[in-house]
């Protein structure tokens, strides 16, 4: 009787030992999102497909740049894209940071509707920290 006694006992010991460290677990919960939040994002922009690498327009349809990188500041409370303008084929070209709320996205394109080629490039260049 003493044997299925402790047996009973250490299965106890054992699933409440389990479930206190399985309920401990870094990254076991989900954050929860409405379905109104989740709808709102779907409809944003994507960074990898409508964005990174695309060319930048001004109002008059001319290129005046790439987007080579798109940065949150540490607080969230602002982003910008690193517009790589100038050179010719990659040569020459450096970077400017533009707040992104400046960009808009007209019929597919991304546009900057007063930058001219000349502004960028008179902007400070962007340097990435450290």
């Amino acid at each position: 009787m003493r044997n299925p006694v402790t047996a009973v006992l250490m299965g106890v010991m054992l699933v409440v030992v389990v479930g206190n460290v399985s309920a401990q677990i870094a990254g076991s919960t989900t954050p929860g999102m409405s379905v109104e939040e989740l709808q709102t994002i779907a409809r944003g922009w994507s960074a990898t497909k409508q964005i990174l690498g695309k060319p930048v327009y001004n109002a008059k349809n001319e290129k005046v740049g790439d987007v080579d990188d798109l940065i949150i500041a540490p607080d969230s409370a602002s982003s910008y894209a690193i517009i790589g303008v100038g050179g010719f084929l990659g040569l020459g070209e450096r970077q400017v940071a533009v707040p992104a709320n400046h960009l808009k996205h007209t019929e597919g394109r991304i546009v900057l509707p007063d930058a001219t080629k000349e502004a960028l490039q008179a902007m400070p260049s962007f340097q990435y920290a450290k």
